[in-house]
């Protein structure tokens, strides 16, 4: 089992390559939308456009699969038009999985939209968002 900090280094590794990634191909991607919940039972609409993340979020639904399950990504200070009850959702290319996390980037669903304005100082750094009791509760159709 690896430590803690093999966990959180390699939590920080992920939030360092979002910045990083290489742009995506022209050619389209699949889409697949999912509801995620946490502790205050509020819901939010990510969408995945990764075909091995749209699978792992399905195996996380299904039951197939238990790692990895809580969601991690930078947020986009807008609302999304497949997500309009929040102000802001997650930038698709940056979306994740995650077991452990570290505390920075942890915030609940309306708390990040209480304090949308603070996001990106200290408050969620690099607008960094990981809500350690986030978790997928279904597919939804594409809107």
């Amino acid at each position: 089992m690896p430590s803690t900090l093999t966990r959180i280094l390699a939590v920080l590794t992920a939030i360092a390559t979002f910045g990083a990634a290489a742009p995506a191909p022209a050619q389209a991607a699949p889409t697949a939308y999912f509801i995620m919940s946490d502790i205050t039972r509020q819901e939010f609409v990510v969408q995945l456009t990764d075909p091995g993340k749209i699978q792992h979020a399905r195996d996380l639904l299904s039951g197939t699969s238990q790692d990895r399950p809580h969601v991690i990504g930078r947020i986009i200070k807008r609302q999304a038009p497949y997500n309009p009850r929040w102000s802001y959702h997650l930038n698709t290319d940056t979306i994740d999985f995650f077991d452990v996390a570290i505390e920075v980037c942890d915030a609940t669903i309306p708390y990040v939209e209480d304090h949308l304005d603070e996001a990106g100082g200290a408050f969620l750094p690099g607008l960094v968002w990981c809500g350690w009791t986030t978790r997928l509760v279904r597919e939804v159709p594409v809107p």
